[in-house]
């Protein structure tokens, strides 16, 4: 078997890997001259790189076997050689096919030193009386390949051995011997067909001349024992026994299988002839190829209990002994490291990855850190037979685990508190060492990481395994940081650890990102405070910027918001501070009654990075207004109207345009108004991005007489106009379908202002607003409407009938519906929506129909275009309250020279007209409208 050549440039790492004992006897070796090799496959010349020391040489010897170790360390660096002094004189270079033919194995053990072991019964070993064995083999040591001034270390080794079993076999790693007694038993009737058939083969036996016949698949085949040598075999006799010595895999042999186990078989019968004497041996061999299987964790061994090649009487089988041992000493109790079973069929050896007397080496497979374990096994069986007695069978078994991957773990380590991250890396062989670490992509040996402030440092693991840490502080500028949560940071180290791996140091690589979340970031907590007219909130500037914003609803505060809000912004060196205006946009007001105004503004704390809201500052307060109008986002008004006339009146007359709707509360000084933009006459017209909804409270004179002329009265004139502004988008202007809702959830409340006219006269002209109302027609004469008040029931899929009325005087002006929509609310905002009239035209789907009716002069129609009317018939069943929503324009015509025209009313409208933009104050002015409920229920069932 070739000697596996061995390059060790490091002999620091060859020494941390030997055993013990081995390297304890390292430290007393004395240097010596140069040296030569081993010639191992073809008498090729063998180097290992180590100091040279005499006394390098152990042996022993295990029952028939020399067993001699050789030290790497003193071999390290140098060319070695073996070869056999021969008894008759000379010496014998070993080769691979010598060392088979003659009982030699040239190999080495699980820490890479040189093995060399020969059987008692060898080509050129000095025999005894079958007891006392000797042999002497030359170890050649050089500085050069070519082994010139090879230093020559000779060593005779003595071996005893007795009492010999009948017969006993040894199946080494290259190949296989059997030797039996030459008194053998007589050959039992168990086979006595297949010696039979020998006879005639017995009979043409040279005289003094032993022959060995060969029974395989092919044939039976004979051969002299002078030609045995030249197939690979050796036969030789001794002063009391027998023996065959055949290589694995010879022409001769055959695979067979026992009991689940791979056997490479060679059977033999040797044939010896004298006068008065003839003599047939069975010489057959046979040992396992494999019975080798591994996990994880363990390998298992198993052979056959019984051969049956081995064993022709099964029946009579009896199992003495087994042993087990290890590098070739037997280990007296091994169930304390191997699990050793034992049955009519196997012997089954399991032995943990790791176990006593084996080696686990690192390495390194497809960038894959791992482990392979290997051991050098022997077994002894001794059995008993009615044909021989008493067998002794050993076989040696060299075994290797395939690579086992070990992934290497992170462990984190680190105690937030202390600040600083703590990293274990491991668990590693101690054939492994660290060679750099790399932090915030520089690469720094361990002694560079302990210059730039971090700790690196080997532990120790119980098991013998050892681990790398680290230790970083998280203030460290490598040390990535991260705002997360509510208060907390995110503290990230990214490594990539290099590492040499195994003998054959292997580069391996393993990145690593270690994260670590603490609660060091403090909230701000704001402060909150009111005075007579504004609201305050106070925030403290630390780390505000650096991790958070501050939002009013959806808009961040900065200079824009507060000077289009009206809103006051001031800092210090501890403190933001807002003030806002009671009435300003923003103010949230949760309570507001005759008596005072609760209101609260909120400021959101928001995450800088992803907007996510972390904490509302929040200040309320109670005011005292004679003089407040507060536009809710549902729609709804509350209105405090103060009494600034003289002489003064009487505020519980007051009213809306629509004079059902007086105060809900008054005194002498104020009334108190509440509602709906959808009630009391309220108008609506679009100015810029706002939808403005108009009102007016105005007192109702006594006048004498009651009626006729004369008219006297002492009543002063008071009218207030109350306007509420809601923000909407152009987009909504023209389609009136899509909604602006804030992003929060929360819609925002409207602001309003309200503008106290003491005349009448000239007013006409001023006025922006128009005032439009529609109902619901109870048929399609349009004869007959329901009173405003009143429920309106309509069965489903049956039209409904509405109409629109520009309550106006001018009969210049027109009235254009632009688009008209039914929901199930009356908010303006609402969703589910049906479309009725886009752009003027009727709209046709699979939902709804529209169809417009003509408009003519009659009792209730002075103005047919102040009219519009249309039949609305659902296709698809509808339950429940709908409300019509429509957006008109009224346009008066142009007077004057025309110029920059354009188009009002829709592009179906009729009475599309083109208008000038130097028109009459209503030429292209918008508004709204609402009617319903009406309730659609199911119709009622037809009987036949």
């Amino acid at each position: 078997m070739e000697l596996i050549k061995m390059l060790w440039e490091n002999p620091a790492i060859l020494r941390a890997g030997l055993p013990p004992w081995q390297r304890a006897r390292e430290d007393v070796l004395l240097r010596s001259r140069p040296t030569a090799a081993l010639p191992g496959s073809g008498g090729k010349v063998w180097r290992l790189q180590a100091d040279c020391s005499v006394g390098f040489m152990e042996s022993s010897c295990l029952a028939s076997i020399f067993w001699v170790k050789l030290d790497k360390l003193f071999l390290q660096g140098k060319f070695f050689s073996l070869e056999i002094v021969d008894p008759s004189g000379g010496t014998v270079l070993v080769d691979e096919m010598l060392a088979a033919r003659c009982g030699y194995v040239l190999s080495e053990d699980v820490w890479g030193n040189p093995i060399f072991r020969a059987s008692v019964l060898g080509c050129h070993v000095a025999n005894e009386a079958d007891r006392l064995f000797s042999l002497t083999i030359n170890i050649k040591v050089s500085s050069s390949p070519d082994m010139r001034q090879a230093a020559t270390y000779s060593f005779p080794m003595y071996c005893t051995y007795s009492p010999w079993a009948p017969r006993e076999i040894v199946c080494e790693e290259n190949y296989m011997e059997v030797s039996v007694k030459s008194d053998v038993p007589a050959i039992s009737d168990y086979d006595s067909a297949t010696w039979m058939s020998a006879l005639p083969e017995v009979q043409k036996v040279q005289y003094q001349v032993w022959q060995l016949i060969f029974l395989s698949p092919s044939g039976r085949k004979k051969i002299m024992v002078s030609n045995a040598a030249k197939l690979g075999y050796s036969f030789n006799n001794t002063l009391a026994r027998v023996f065959l010595r055949a290589p694995y895999s010879s022409n001769e042999s055959e695979l067979t299988v026992a009991n689940g186990v791979s056997m490479n078989t060679v059977s033999s019968t040797s044939m010896y002839k004298q006068r008065w004497l003839l003599l047939l041996i069975d010489t057959t061999v046979s040992c396992p190829v494999d019975g080798t299987s591994f996990t994880d964790t363990a390998i298992t061994w198993t052979l056959p209990s019984i051969i049956p090649t081995l064993v022709l009487q099964g029946d009579t089988f009896i199992s003495k002994n087994i042993s087990v041992g290890v590098d070739g000493k037997n280990i007296a109790h091994p169930e304390q490291n191997f699990t050793l079973e034992h049955n009519k069929t196997h012997i089954q050896i399991t032995i943990p990855i790791g176990a006593a007397g084996g080696r686990l080496k690192s390495t390194v497979a497809n960038g894959v850190h791992g482990i392979i374990y290997s051991i050098n096994l022997f077994l002894e069986h001794i059995w008993a037979d009615v044909d021989w007695h008493l067998t002794k069978y050993t076989v040696i078994k060299s075994i290797s685990t395939p690579f086992i991957p070990r992934i290497p773990t992170v462990i984190n380590n680190t105690i937030p508190e202390k600040r600083t991250f703590d990293v274990t890396f491991g668990s590693f062989l101690p054939d492994v060492s660290l060679v750099t670490i790399t932090i915030g992509n520089v690469p720094l040996s361990p002694r560079e990481a302990e210059h730039h402030g971090y700790k690196v440092y080997e532990i120790t693991f119980p098991n013998g395994t050892k681990g790398f840490n680290l230790e970083v502080p998280f203030d460290d500028p490598t040390v990535l940081k991260e705002y997360v949560n509510r208060n907390e940071t995110k503290y990230t180290l990214r490594v990539n650890y290099t590492l040499n791996v195994g003998p054959e140091m292997k580069p391996y690589n393993h990145p690593a990102a270690v994260e670590c979340v603490l609660a060091d970031i403090e909230l701000p907590e704001a402060v909150g405070y009111c005075d007579k007219e504004n609201l305050y909130l106070a925030v403290p500037i630390s780390n505000l910027h650096q991790y958070w914003s501050l939002y009013i609803g959806n808009k961040l505060l900065n200079q824009h918001t507060v000077l289009s809000n009206r809103y006051l912004l001031t800092t210090n060196s501890t403190h933001l501070v807002v003030q806002v205006p009671l009435f300003a946009v923003g103010i949230i007001y949760e309570e507001v009654s005759f008596q005072r105004i609760k209101t609260r503004f909120d400021l959101a704390l928001r995450k800088a990075n992803t907007l996510e809201t972390i904490e509302i500052f929040s200040v309320s307060c109670n005011f005292n207004s004679s003089a407040f109008i507060v536009c809710y986002p549902n729609g709804t008004v509350t209105v405090s109207a103060p009494m600034k006339t003289i002489p003064s009146i009487d505020m519980g007359k007051t009213k809306l345009k629509d004079s059902t709707c007086k105060p809900k509360e008054f005194n002498e000084e104020q009334a108190f108004f509440q509602f709906h933009v959808s009630t009391c006459g309220t108008s609506l017209k679009f100015e810029g991005d706002h939808i403005i909804y108009e009102n007016e409270i105005s007192y109702e004179k006594e006048i004498l007489p009651a009626w006729g002329p004369p008219r006297i009265t002492r009543d002063p004139d008071y009218r207030l106009t109350v306007l509420c502004y809601y923000p909407t988008k152009e987009r909504l202007m023209h389609t009136a379908i899509v909604s602006n809702r804030p992003t929060n959830g929360h819609p925002p409340f409207g602001y309003g202002r309200m503008m106290v006219r003491s005349h009448v006269t000239g007013h006409r002209k001023t006025r922006q607003i128009l005032n439009i109302i529609s109902r619901v027609s109870k048929d399609e004469s349009f004869l007959e409407l329901y009173e405003p008040n009143l429920t309106i029931v309509k069965p489903s899929l049956e039209p409904i009938f509405f109409e629109v009325e520009l309550k106006d005087e001018e009969p210049s002006v027109d009235l254009h519906l632009n688009n008209c929509w039914m929901t199930g609310s009356s908010e303006f905002n609402s969703t589910s929506q049906w479309i009725i009239t886009m752009d003027g035209c009727e709209n046709r789907n699979n939902e709804s129909v529209t169809e417009f009716y003509p408009v003519s002069v009659s009792r209730r129609v002075k103005y047919p275009a102040h009219f519009k009317r249309l039949a609305v018939r659902m296709l698809v069943p509808l339950l429940g309250q709908v409300h019509l929503h429509c957006t008109v324009t009224v346009c008066s015509p142009p007077k004057g020279p025309i110029g920059n025209i354009w188009t009002c009313g829709g592009q179906c409208d009729p009475t599309r007209k083109r208008i000038d933009q130097n028109s009459e104050p209503y030429s292209g002015l918008r508004g709204y409208v609402l009617a319903g409920p009406v309730w659609i229920v199911a119709p009622e069932p037809t009987v036949d």
